[in-house]
Order: structure tokens, then sequence, then C-alpha cells
């Protein structure tokens, strides 16, 4: 106006310019995966990119490994079979003998997978080539990002292994089994305690719904959150240290999230090799 005052306009344009700096301001990992190409309804995320890449890796390893087979392994196949034969020592002491011959090739590669996907994701120069810089010389799109720090590839983990572990669970119980096991309301007598056994067990197993519902949401942020938050400590601290001292102050956090790639492989592995046998246990006998 003739008075010079801001104006409504005015005053809208400064709060969202003061909301732009603010939201530049945060130097985190974002939230989403930034979508670096479309082809049609398909959308290539950087998150995708790395684990497209992790994947090729540990085929092209396996099959190094495995080209010239000899019966006194050493180098590359010698590693391949200590780590199989320790893995597969390892669930068969959770799983059962036979219960591991059905489910190993699941749980083995899904604890390979997001280990060496974890420590992908720490290799200097992750997140850091790209296009589109900002104020503050940050890619806006980055062509890599660590696969487990996408919540889209841990959900999708999870729910591949709920379906399996119904299938499992199916097919070592059947579906009167099945239902018996979760609400366990037979063999318990007659009268009036034995109908409050029925009733307790009843309310026990739509318990145990729940939580069997809980399972693949606990699998996926468990992994996404400590994943995540292990790359975004990583940059404040590198941060903190200055252009001078940014590599020194981050190394005891970098070999910490070496640690850490390697506990939440196992844990989530782990998990869901324990959820399959509490439900199919001493169900496999041949």
């Amino acid at each position: 106006d003739e008075n010079g005052s801001a104006g409504p306009e005015k005053s809208v344009s400064e709060n969202q310019h003061h909301e732009g700096d603010h939201g530049e301001a945060h130097h985190g990992l974002s939230p989403n995966a930034p979508i670096i190409h479309e082809i049609g309804p398909l959308q290539i995320t950087n998150s995708m990119v790395v684990t497209i890449v992790v994947a090729l890796l540990i085929i092209l390893v396996a099959q190094a490994a495995t080209s010239n087979v000899q019966l006194i392994p050493s180098g590359l196949q010698n590693f391949v079979e200590l780590l199989v034969e320790s893995l597969y020592g390892f669930f068969e002491s959770i799983l059962g003998p036979d219960m591991v011959k059905q489910t190993f090739w699941f749980f083995a590669t899904i604890f390979i997978f997001i280990l060496f996907a974890n420590w992908f994701g720490l290799i200097p120069g992750m997140g850091t080539m790209g296009w589109g810089m900002d104020s503050h010389g940050h890619f806006s799109k980055p062509l890599l990002r660590g696969a487990n720090a996408d919540v889209n590839m841990t959900l999708a983990m999870a729910a591949i292994f709920m379906v399996l572990w119904l299938y499992w669970s199916l097919k070592a119980l059947g579906a009167g089994g099945f239902a018996g096991h979760i609400f366990n309301v037979k063999g318990h007598g007659a009268g009036f305690f034995g109908v409050f056994l029925v009733i307790v067990f009843i309310f026990v197993g739509m318990i145990e719904i729940v939580s069997i519902g809980v399972r693949p949401v606990a699998l996926t942020f468990r992994l996404y959150g400590n994943v995540f938050a292990g790359e975004n400590i990583l940059e404040t601290v590198m941060k903190l240290g200055g252009p001078w001292f940014g590599w020194l102050a981050v190394l005891p956090f970098y070999f910490l999230e070496l640690l850490v790639g390697l506990v939440q492989a196992l844990v989530f592995a782990l998990l869901a090799s324990v959820f399959t046998a509490l439900m199919c246990e001493h169900h496999g006998d041949e």
C-alpha cells in the first residue's frame, strides 16, 4: 500500500521463502529415495540401482567360486564354502535338520544380501555422485543410496518372508494344525475349568494373531531405522569435523556401522528363522 506495508501477498511469500530455507538447511538423508528415471509406470530410484548392483556382484562371486569346483577348496571357493557351511550349521541349530533343507535357500540369501548391501552403502562416494546441485553444494538427485535405507526394500523383504512363512507353516501343519497351534483349544478336559481354559487359549490365540501381524512391521523398521540413522549420523559427524578433520572424526562411527551392518543382517535372518521354527518345530519329522 502507500505506507509501504508488506501486505498479505508479501507475507505469504516471505513465509514460503523461510520455509524453503529451512528445508534446504536439512542436509541429512531424505526419507524418500529420489527417482532417477522412469520407464513407463516403473520408477527407478537410486536405492534400486544399488540393489541391482549388489545382487549382480553376489551372483558374479557365486558363479566365479563354483565355475571350477575343486575337491580341496582354496581361494574364493574356500571362502564361499566356509560362509555357506557356517550359515547352514547356524540355521540347522534353530530350524532342525528337516526344516533347514526347505528354508535354507531363503535365510542364507537374505542374510548375505542384507550384509553386503549394508556394507556396500558404506563405500566412500555413496550419495555424493549425481546431478542437480542445491545452494549448499549437495546433489538434489544422488545416483546411489544404501538399499536398506529405503523402507520399500526392507518392507518387500519382510512381506516375502511372511508369505513364505505362511506357506511353510501350512505345509508342515495343515490348515487345521495351523489354527490349532495358534488357539490350542483341544485337550483341556470337560467341566468349568476346561471351558475356562478354552476361553483363555482363544484369547491368547487372538493375541498371537496380533503378534504375527506385527512381525513384518518390526522386521521392516528395525532394519530400515538402523541403516537410515547410521547414514545420517555419518554425514552429520563428517560435517561437524569440517573439511580437514571430518574424515578423522567419522572414522570410529564408520567402523561401528560396519558392525551394525553385520548385526542387522544377522538379526533379520535370525528373527525370521526363529518365527519359522516356533510354528513348524517338531512337525517336520520324516
